[in-house]
């Protein structure tokens, strides 16, 4: 397997190959001119490379190294060369709330980067419920959903009994002291009676993505090698 040692850090080069998903760089600990060396190493492998979590600072350091990076400051995210034509399916991703969009705003932008269709329907949860029915023909057309609520994290759960697509829930973060950071909504999205339902980490909008993208790569995958002959 390829492996590039820059000492601090072994990359791995062979994630595409053995994945099909390019690489992803969890950019919180490592320093400026760490990033830097990693993207530099990237490029030369010409490998896009996406990275999460990355500050404005960072950010601003791999701009200044001369190196052309698409940033977002919302989702904290870092594109680094270039992605695929979008082919792999149609994932739409939900927030309940305007405070939870930081979080889908991850998740969107990392199915993008791995090849989705991405539509964003931010602002409707169950506090005012219309504003999703209003939208649901937009939201069954889609392939995966993914659901980003905080507070109660009901969004997922509704959803989920509207729709026949897998439905990935994401709690956040956001809520009063009785959510816990994040820890209700997880328990409310893990006990939900809504069937078709699948839970990932508290503000883990990349790994909700990643789960995505590989439900449509094996979708995919299956309509390629299906039998033409078969009814």
């Amino acid at each position: 397997m390829d492996i590039a040692d820059l000492g601090f850090a072994r990359l791995d080069l062979s994630r595409p190959r053995r994945t099909g998903m390019g690489e992803t760089i969890y950019c919180p600990g490592k320093t400026a001119e760490q990033l830097v060396a990693i993207l530099r190493a990237f490029a030369e492998a010409d490998q896009a490379v996406l990275g999460t979590r990355c500050t404005p600072e960072q950010a601003r350091a791999v701009t200044e190294a001369g190196l052309a990076a698409d940033y977002d400051a919302t989702g904290r995210t870092l594109i680094f060369g270039t992605t695929p034509t979008p082919t792999l399916g149609r994932i739409i991703v939900l927030t309940g709330g305007t405070a939870d969009v930081p979080v889908a705003e991850e998740a969107a932008r990392t199915a993008a980067f791995f090849g989705a269709e991405v539509t964003r329907c931010y602002d409707v949860g169950v506090a005012g419920l219309h504003r999703l029915l209003g939208r649901l023909d937009e939201v069954r057309a889609a392939d995966v959903i993914i659901a980003v609520a905080g507070m109660e994290g009901a969004l997922g759960s509704v959803v989920s009994g509207l729709v026949e697509a897998p439905v990935i829930a994401v709690p956040t973060s956001v809520g009063y002291g009785a959510a816990f950071e994040g820890l209700a909504p997880l328990l409310s999205m893990l006990n939900s009676c809504a069937e078709g339902l699948a839970v990932v980490n508290i503000d883990n909008g990349f790994g909700a993505a990643v789960m995505a993208c590989r439900i449509l790569r094996l979708a995919n995958r299956k309509t390629s090698h299906a039998d033409p002959a078969l009814p």
